[in-house]
């Protein structure tokens, strides 16, 4: 009432109640008017509050002041651990709000929280099995590959790669190789259609081998009904010959998909194994406490930290 009716708003979505007011609409009539900024600022401030400050106070209260959370092993179908109750994966640190939130996670007395993880695993597992010579090369130099894809697709040099840039690359080097469409790239850079295509276009020209892979993945799944882990775990896939389009596509997507992020955890799982024995025989008194997809969070006294 108050942003259409009182305020003439134009709306620009409907609902089956009336005129819609998500995120979407809201982020676009705030470049217009204000106070769609302080309802979208207040939603996200009730979200944090509801979701993580009450709840996790309430956890922490409750015991010795740590939270512990459920892992699952069933819940994902490319086979990663799960959090729950509460989900430890996904304290938010995109804004101010957020990353107070995860500052008020500290280790105990006389003791520091070590975070190990890997870097670019699921770019590193695409070069990998795509054999493309420049990600291969990007990552044997030791580069950034978001910037480097930046200079490959805005046609700068590497140095001269601006922060919005490398944003932009972060984008379409996850988005492109797990299918993204133009219609999804333009949406989420906030560009049209046209561009984006040129840019996926480009994209696939500059890394020649991900295309390839992408196109065998899809093909293999066609044939076996299921996409395999580098380690011989499989997804079943039944959609994949569908004749919906739509549920073929996102067969597709599955497809490319879950070999790739299906490795990285098998990779992870490994690696909770042997960091859990290597500290047991080495640092008995280092804990790992947490796991985030690619990443470990040890507790370790504070003299052993370096180590």
């Amino acid at each position: 009432f108050i942003l259409f009716e009182k305020l003439g708003l134009t709306p620009s979505k409907k609902t089956e109640t009336g005129h819609s007011t998500d995120q979407e609409v809201l982020e676009e009539l705030s470049l217009i008017h204000e106070l769609p900024r302080l309802i979208i600022d207040y939603r996200e401030i009730t979200k944090l509050k509801n979701t993580y400050v009450e709840p996790l106070l309430l956890m922490a209260k409750n015991g010795d002041g740590r939270i512990r959370t459920k892992y699952r092993l069933d819940v994902s179908a490319t086979g990663r651990l799960s959090s729950s109750e509460p989900n430890l994966q996904n304290i938010p640190v995109r804004t101010p709000y957020g990353a107070k939130i995860r500052d008020s996670f500290i280790a105990a007395k006389g003791k520091k929280l070590i975070s190990a993880d890997y870097s670019q695993i699921e770019l590193r597992l695409f070069a990998h099995l795509s054999k493309d010579t420049v990600m291969i090369d990007s990552f044997l130099k030791g580069e950034d590959i978001h910037t480097r894809t930046a200079s490959q697709i805005f046609d700068v040099p590497i140095e001269l790669v601006t922060l919005d840039q490398r944003r932009s690359a972060k984008a379409i080097n996850f988005g492109i190789i797990y299918g993204k469409t133009p219609f999804g790239l333009a949406k989420e850079l906030g560009i049209t259609q046209a561009v984006a295509s040129k840019i996926i276009k480009r994209y696939f020209e500059s890394y020649p081998g991900i295309a390839s892979v992408r196109q065998e993945l899809v093909e293999s799944a066609k044939r076996t009904g299921y996409a395999e882990t580098m380690f011989g775990r499989k997804r079943y896939i039944p959609e994949i010959n569908a004749r919906k389009p739509a549920l073929r596509g996102f067969a597709e997507r599955n497809a490319v998909n879950s070999p790739i992020q299906g490795s990285a955890s098998d990779i992870m799982k490994i690696a909770l194994v042997k960091v859990w024995e290597e500290l047991h025989k080495k640092y008995p008194k280092a804990k790992i406490i947490m796991h985030v997809h690619d990443e470990l969070v040890i507790e370790s006294p504070e003299d052993i930290v370096d180590e």
